[in-house]
């Protein structure tokens, strides 16, 4: 898995063989994202991937910027809030800008293992996949029911506005191939830029896929994810969106 060198002093040592940008956007994650990080950095330091842990803090009002600091990543900090997508974006960004050529998005909430994230990486460095999606939808044990009607409305909602058939449409698990960073943009900042980050690869005619993953739910994650009332504000956006642009 590794490529092998000799140093200056003729001692074998084992030299990583791909960069890749993790990002997480953060919002008053401070109770959890030290651990977050602490087992992203670990998990891909066993593995042959250079993995840089980026935190985009949107604009916090918690210790969340500091405890990133502390636990090992970069950190770009928003000065107003901008909202998942935009949180995304930056991330993003930065990884385009700095020459990567895989990125992943993970949430902060600690729904992720990193042992999902990176066998998602390793699944789009072998293959020609612009946008690889991890779907907990293509099996659903530990979702709840609200949970489940919730996403599948959502990716219904994909499929009908733009044609596009994602499990999950709404996961925030998600990897980047070099040509995604450089083309892919969306117009949206809120959690609808899930659903419209699709449109605009499949406009790109950007190759997307799926991976099946178990979420982890605990009382924290449960609190701070997304509700269905947040669902219907997510839709009248994108129907807003996709309407304007049809009559545009």
């Amino acid at each position: 898995a590794f490529l092998v060198k000799l140093d200056t002093r003729g001692v074998r040592v084992r030299r990583k063989e791909q960069r890749v940008c993790i990002v997480i956007p953060a919002y008053n994650e401070s109770t959890v994202i030290s651990t977050v990080i602490e087992d992203t950095i670990k998990t891909f330091a066993q593995s042959k991937f250079d993995a840089t842990v980026l935190v985009v803090n949107d604009a916090s009002k918690d210790d969340t910027s500091l405890r990133a600091k502390d636990s090992g990543a970069i950190v770009i900090d928003h000065i107003l809030n901008s909202g998942a997508g935009g949180a995304t974006a930056t991330g993003l960004s930065y990884a385009e800008q700095n020459g990567f050529p895989i990125a992943a998005t993970m949430d902060a909430d600690g729904q992720h293992k990193a042992s999902d994230v990176l066998n998602g990486v390793l699944t789009l460095s072998k293959s020609n996949t612009d946008l690889l999606i991890r779907s907990r939808l293509i099996d659903s044990a530990g979702m709840s029911r609200v949970k489940i009607v919730g996403n599948r409305g959502l990716s219904l909602i994909t499929r009908l506005l733009f044609g596009i058939n994602s499990t999950d449409s709404q996961s925030g698990l998600r990897i980047f191939s070099r040509r995604a960073l450089e083309e892919l943009r969306w117009k949206t900042s809120g959690y609808e830029f899930c659903s419209e980050m699709l449109w605009r690869a499949r406009q790109q005619g950007m190759t997307i896929d799926e991976y099946p993953i178990e979420a982890i739910y605990t009382d924290y994650s449960k609190a701070k994810g997304q509700n269905n009332w947040n669902a219907i504000n997510i839709i009248k956006s994108l129907l807003k969106r996709r309407i304007t642009e049809l009559l545009g």
